[in-house]
């Protein structure tokens, strides 16, 4: 485990830490944020590969790699995130998750049982002096 300290809002996507730790009021606020500007960003960016007939030759080349990253962002595919701090697992997904939403979600929960996510947070928290639900 490589702590990082405190991360600035700026800071959050920019790959200094795999895991920002915040309440879940904070969390919510930051995801419907990116998502917000990921969509506007996006809207922004079609508006203009259309403004003209340049524009939609050069979006037509750029489709491939716009539709890539378009997938990276998409969160149906990653269906949710594991909610921390319970004894078990649950995982979290977006309000608007549709059926490959959930599907995904459930292969997020089989893999945190199979991976002993549960054990394992609870074997470093006792390792770094917090305590152990057991």
């Amino acid at each position: 485990m490589n702590f990082v300290g405190n991360v600035e809002g700026r800071e959050l996507f920019d790959g200094r830490a795999n895991v920002v730790v915040c309440d879940g009021f904070v969390g919510n606020i930051v995801l419907k944020v990116a998502e917000g500007l990921g969509m506007m960003v996006f809207d922004t960016i079609k508006e203009e590969l259309t403004a003209n007939k340049l524009a939609l030759l050069g979006g037509m080349l750029a489709r491939p790699a716009l539709h890539r990253v378009k997938q990276r962002l998409d969160y149906t595919e990653y269906g949710g995130s594991p909610l921390l701090g319970i004894d078990g697992v649950a995982i979290v997904s977006h309000g608007s998750s549709d059926v490959t939403a959930i599907r995904n979600a459930l292969k997020v929960a089989e893999d945190a049982v199979r991976a002993g996510l549960r054990d394992s947070i609870a074997s470093m928290a006792a390792r770094l002096g917090g305590e152990n639900s057991d």
